[in-house]
């Protein structure tokens, strides 16, 4: 059986191409080949071009690494601590929110005012 892909909305294959063009841009102001950037993130030549395509393919955290690696800031942050301390912001938040959404049963009214 064939493996259905499902189409990207416009926007977020924009957002792929924008990255993959940074990834590409930090990547050749550092004179690194596409085989020297790959040998740095453990991935393949292929790899590496075809997240610099915007090609939907590519894990988020391979794009995360190679944007990294070229010194694309992640989420605009350029200091790794703050990421971190952000990272931990949001664990505390979630920790107090429901872990489950519960749909209430067809037929009941909300009625408690």
């Amino acid at each position: 059986m064939a493996k259905r892909t499902v189409p990207l909305r416009p926007h977020v294959q924009d957002a792929l191409s924008v990255w993959g063009q940074l990834i590409r841009r930090g990547r050749l102001d550092r004179s690194w080949t596409a085989k020297d950037l790959a040998a740095r993130a453990n991935v393949s030549e292929q790899t590496v071009l075809s997240a610099e395509a915007g090609h939907r393919g590519t894990a988020v955290g391979t794009m995360m690494d190679l944007a990294d690696l070229v010194g694309i800031p992640l989420f605009g942050i350029e200091d790794h601590a703050e990421i971190a301390i952000r990272r931990r912001r949001g664990e505390e938040m979630l920790a107090l929110l429901p872990s489950r959404v519960r749909r209430p049963k067809a037929g009941t009214i909300d009625d408690d005012f």
